[in-house]
């Protein structure tokens, strides 16, 4: 069922929120560009356009709107998936915790393709959360000697973010763990150079370490 843009963003904002929010704050939050008379006139168009199970997805309150409580919204269940990985020292993991679908459910964009305000600041915070899972992720799987399960997790922490050490970090002690040296040396070869051309800087002694004792040079010939 294809859905107005201003309901497809009523229900973005009410599953991003997670909550009752008020019904101010979402006429606000949808259209800051207009009247408040106007916003709330938006609002009510949007509501009117939702239509079979989606209207029953949402609760229409006096003062505030919010989510049913039968609809599942998956970014919540990837943030508690990142949560529980990132807490794993404190707590037991299932084994649904280090699957393939774990991999997946930290691998995707929040929204990519909106670009307004209240959007891209949930976007950044998801994005932070999922790659600290995903380089947790990695090493929980390599310590389970699962390599290309945590290959590719450390992989998809690279794609996210090409700049990211830490990422790299993670994908460079699976190959070890692997005994993989010759790909970790290419890895992190690979790295500095995008490092270099991007920034004009150097990879960390930390992580030149983990492929060459102090002192020997692993730079591109």
């Amino acid at each position: 069922m294809a859905l107005a843009e201003g309901s497809q963003r009523l229900l973005g904002l009410l599953a991003l929120r997670g909550r009752p929010v008020k019904r101010v704050l979402v006429a606000g939050t949808l259209w800051p560009d207009v009247t408040e008379a106007r916003a709330h006139a938006s609002l009510r168009s949007a509501l009117s356009r939702l239509y079979g199970v989606v209207r029953e997805a949402v609760v229409v309150n006096p003062s505030d709107l919010r989510l049913a409580s039968s609809v599942r919204v998956d970014l919540q269940e990837s943030q508690a998936l990142a949560h529980r990985l990132l807490d794993a020292v404190d707590q037991p993991l299932e084994a649904a915790d280090l699957s393939g679908a774990a991999i997946a459910a930290l691998s995707g964009e929040l929204l990519p393709d909106w670009y307004e305000d209240w959007v891209l600041l949930e976007a950044e915070d998801w994005r932070q959360l999922r790659l600290h899972a995903l380089e947790v992720l990695a090493g929980l799987l390599a310590a389970a000697g699962r390599y290309g399960d945590a290959a590719a997790a450390a992989l998809q922490a690279v794609r996210a973010d090409p700049l990211r050490e830490s990422a790299h970090d993670a994908l460079i002690r699976v190959h070890l763990a692997e005994h993989n040296r010759s790909e970790a040396l290419r890895e992190f070869k690979h790295y500095q150079e995008l490092l270099r051309a991007e920034l004009d800087i150097e990879p960390t002694a930390q992580l030149r370490n983990l492929v060459e004792p102090p002192g020997d040079d692993v730079t591109p010939r």
